[in-house]
């Protein structure tokens, strides 16, 4: 077990929190994923803790965090302002990010703010599609829009009563159909389980979808783009980037990294074949690989 902290925020919120390695390196916040913690990144903060400050919190909402009422509370905004008020709690002026999954949606915005202010040196996102993309792809992609589907149901509160009953569990069984729970070690899997119980982190984790600004056409709206959609206003990131990619997640294909270059102008893009959605985890050696070649090249 990775011992945690509790982090009282400017703004009030308060995060438990993973802080370990030597207070005098480079630093790394790493973001987990839905409908995870910060155990996203165990095999991560294991092998390069020794070398970087490893700083891992669970995020907004989840598990022992603080879970403020109301879907407004969990806009994009706010959870990318929770990072860098993380930072500052913990007296931390530069950092790289690391993101996965709803954690690598943070981490984008959290890259494109902190280049700005000079906070953030490198960006490290796995599997988590650049907002832009992910839009477009929304739109005009069979294979992405059907894959998010599931989202729909997320948002609908039709599907509460089935969370009341049944905890995040019983949603997640009903509307996501690529999660392999061979892939993760028994232990892990009955502690995410017993997590998942939890009525009022549950809701909140679900608060991360519908608080979204991301649209999800329903499967019979034409594939096209809308006439009165551009894209987003969002700044070319400029800072290093590592986009790792597993090839095989059936949530996020990998069609999402066509268009990256676009966006991002110090672009790495590994890509990991045979490993599905939750990369750190099901792949940590290649992840490891990856990042650490790519730490050491932009030092």
């Amino acid at each position: 077990m990775m011992e945690q902290i509790r982090v009282t925020l400017a703004n009030g919120i308060e995060l438990d929190c993973v802080d370990t390695g030597p207070r005098s390196a480079p630093v790394l916040i790493f973001l987990h994923g839905f409908p995870e913690s910060h155990r996203t990144w165990r095999h991560q903060i294991a092998h390069f803790s020794d070398r970087y400050r490893c700083i891992a919190p669970d995020q907004r909402g989840y598990r022992g965090s603080s879970k403020p009422e109301g879907v407004e509370n969990y806009t994009p905004d706010k959870l990318v302002g929770d990072i860098f008020l993380l930072a500052d709690a913990l007296g931390v002026k530069e950092f790289t990010v690391v993101g996965h999954d709803w954690g690598g949606a943070i981490a984008w915005g959290v890259a494109m703010a902190g280049q700005e202010m000079g906070s953030v040196k490198c960006a490290i996102i796995a599997n988590a599609p650049h907002h832009a993309v992910f839009q477009k792809l929304l739109y005009t992609s069979p294979v992405q829009r059907e894959a998010s589907q599931y989202m729909r149901g997320f948002r609908d509160p039709a599907n509460d009563a089935l969370v009341n009953e049944h905890g995040l569990g019983g949603l997640l069984m009903q509307e996501i159909k690529w999660d392999p729970p061979d892939k993760m070690e028994p232990g892990e899997r009955e502690r995410l389980l017993e997590e998942w119980q939890d009525r009022d982190a549950a809701f909140a984790m679900l608060n991360w979808y519908r608080a979204s600004p991301i649209d999800i056409p329903p499967m019979d709206a034409p594939f096209e783009l809308p006439e009165d959609w551009s894209p987003p206003p969002f700044p070319r990131l400029r800072i290093p980037t590592l986009v790792i990619w597993a090839q095989d997640d059936l949530a996020l294909p990998p069609e999402n990294t066509a268009e990256l270059g676009n966006h991002v102008e110090n672009l790495t893009l590994v890509e990991v074949p045979d490993c599905g959605h939750f990369v750190p985890w099901e792949a940590p050696g290649p992840v490891n690989a990856a990042i650490e070649e790519f730490l050491e090249r932009t030092a």
